[in-house]
């Protein structure tokens, strides 16, 4: 069975051209499930039923997984088995039919002005590691793109004489303006630090490790760790935590919801929508502490 997880990878990283987190979701999610039904005493997962599939997302459930991580299965095995029948292995696709479990938009963590400043004021300037991590900061809180976007810029995605970057999520491209703060920063870097952390010089990507090589998600993820707990921010923060604050921070200063979707990358408005609740409730809690009838 695991040809056919290697088969689907390829299928999705290949043809699909899905982004590398999203094939290692779905690789991961498929992996699961393949363990589940050997375990299970069924040796090929063309021979799964509608009723396997269901059994195996309440065993999930079971096991205390969240609504959003079954939910997220059900896609994933629902996108296998269509590769699965399309290719003939199967007749029919047996998720066909199953619903996902509801899954409530959790409202996005999103830090203060305030709080973004401490972070932003965090790397010291005064060594080669600290000039790429201002960049790199103020870049992701400048532009709203994703983590993985932003670890997968290369040199020719920045036009500093223009300010904007060019930004490329799986097939779908998407230019964005820089502000004057994320401009210097990455002027600084670009001009006088990256030379020196490249091993060669035809190294492609714009943030590099001390290494030389493209800087990775896990490494990016440690830096915010790191950061946070610098400026003493008591919020829980993940790499989107940026992502989330630019996006809020533009509309509660009176950008309007489809330029936020459309710097972003949303395929759909209501992701972008989140942000408006998010704020909704933020002045509900401001109301309420501060109106003397509230």
């Amino acid at each position: 069975m695991n040809t056919y997880v290697e088969e689907y990878t390829s299928f999705m990283a290949n043809v699909r051209h899905k982004s590398s987190n999203t094939v290692e979701s779905y690789k991961r999610d498929v992996t699961q499930y393949i363990t589940y039904l050997s375990e299970s005493g069924i040796q090929d997962a063309a021979k799964a039923t509608k009723t396997t599939i269901l059994t195996y997302l309440m065993s999930l459930q079971k096991k205390g997984k969240a609504t959003s991580t079954v939910s997220r299965t059900l896609a994933s095995l629902r996108s296998f088995y269509l590769f699965m029948m399309q290719n003939g292995k199967v007749a029919s696709n047996p998720t066909s039919n199953l619903e996902a479990p509801h899954v409530e938009k959790k409202m996005p963590q999103i830090l203060s002005g305030s709080e973004v400043e401490r972070l932003l004021e965090q790397p010291e300037t005064t060594d080669n590691k600290g000039i790429r991590d201002k960049a790199m900061l103020e870049l992701l809180y400048a532009t709203g793109i994703r983590v993985s976007e932003l670890i997968n810029l290369d040199m020719n995605d920045i036009n500093l004489p223009m300010s904007f970057i060019r930004c490329r999520g799986g097939k779908k491209e998407r230019i964005i303006p820089i502000g004057n703060k994320a401009k210097e920063a990455l002027e600084d870097y670009m001009n006088n630090v990256r030379e020196y952390m490249i091993k060669n010089e035809d190294e492609k990507a714009l943030f590099v490790n001390c290494g030389g090589q493209r800087l990775s998600r896990q490494g990016f993820w440690k830096l915010i760790k790191y950061y946070r707990n610098k400026a003493g921010i008591q919020a829980e923060m993940t790499p989107h935590t940026l992502r989330h604050s630019f996006a809020a921070h533009l509309l509660e200063n009176g950008a309007d919801l489809h330029s936020i979707q459309e710097m972003m990358g949303h395929a759909d408005i209501s992701s972008t929508q989140v942000y408006s609740r998010a704020l909704n409730s933020k002045l509900k809690d401001v109301y309420a502490k501060a109106h003397p009838r509230a």
